[in-house]
């Protein structure tokens, strides 16, 4: 992969969320360069200018668009060396009060995004080195009321991650997933403003907190570094135990 004076370049989608806004400063204080991406124009292009690197606004459940962006990212860069999906959204209900829309919507932010960047990198990288980071949930792996769409549109994330493994491992990519619990960001405000439901949150996770963007961050770099140049088609939990420590949640109904 083409590597301008020896730094790698990483492209960012989601970049302006909690998550992905802390993943870029992380790789941009580590000399990476950077191209962003998301739906809100405003907050990403202040990112950008920053960090002093190129943005594209998209939304990413399209396929025509993320084929675009990827081929910008890579002139941008002149190569790429990672990516990393992390668009999303929340939707707290149960089943039976979810519409079909809703439904559409938690699956295009975060199952069809995931999709779409695989698919235009498979596109337009025919060789690695080249490592992909998707997020995925603590949620798609343990049983929490009212979180079914939520829980199954990451639940494709990560069999997506798992199976886009072994199709391109010969190509030199790596695919992997991050699963966090609750972290805090602008996100899961609609959680953690609340008492009540924070309370109940907390418990949910054996060491006491809820996580920050930086913890997450910081498993997805290790994910993107050569550090991690052995490891393909792996979700890993980073989640304050509430995986582990919990195997069903039970409430509601």
């Amino acid at each position: 992969m083409t590597r301008d004076n020896g730094t790698p370049g990483y492209l960012i989608g989601g970049a302006s969320g909690g998550i992905g806004s802390r993943l870029a400063r992380s790789l941009a204080e580590k000399g990476a360069r950077l191209h962003l991406a998301g739906r809100r124009r405003d907050p990403l292009e202040e990112l950008a200018e920053e960090l002093d690197c190129s943005f594209t606004t998209v939304d990413g459940k399209h396929f025509d668009r993320v084929d675009r962006l990827v081929a910008t990212a890579l002139e941008e860069l002149g190569g790429l060396d990672g990516a990393v999906n992390c668009a999303g959204s929340l939707l707290l209900k149960p089943a039976h009060l979810t519409s079909e829309r809703e439904y559409q919507r938690v699956l295009d932010d975060n199952l069809t995004t995931a999709f779409a960047l695989i698919r235009a990198l498979a596109r337009h990288v025919r060789r690695g080195p080249l490592s992909l980071v998707l997020l995925s949930s603590a949620v798609a792996r343990i049983g929490l009321a009212n979180h079914e769409a939520i829980a199954a549109a990451k639940a494709g994330v990560a069999g997506l991650a798992r199976s886009a493994a072994a199709t391109y491992a010969r190509r030199g990519f790596r695919v992997n997933a991050v699963a966090p619990g609750l972290v805090e960001t602008p996100l899961t405000e609609q959680i953690v403003s609340r008492d009540a439901a924070r309370q109940a949150s907390l418990a949910l996770h054996p060491l006491g907190r809820f996580g920050e963007a930086a913890d997450v961050a910081g498993l997805i770099a290790w994910l993107l570094s050569d550090e991690a140049s052995w490891m393909t088609g792996e979700m890993l939990h980073m989640d304050g135990g509430l995986a582990g420590g919990k195997t069903l949640a039970a409430g509601g109904g």
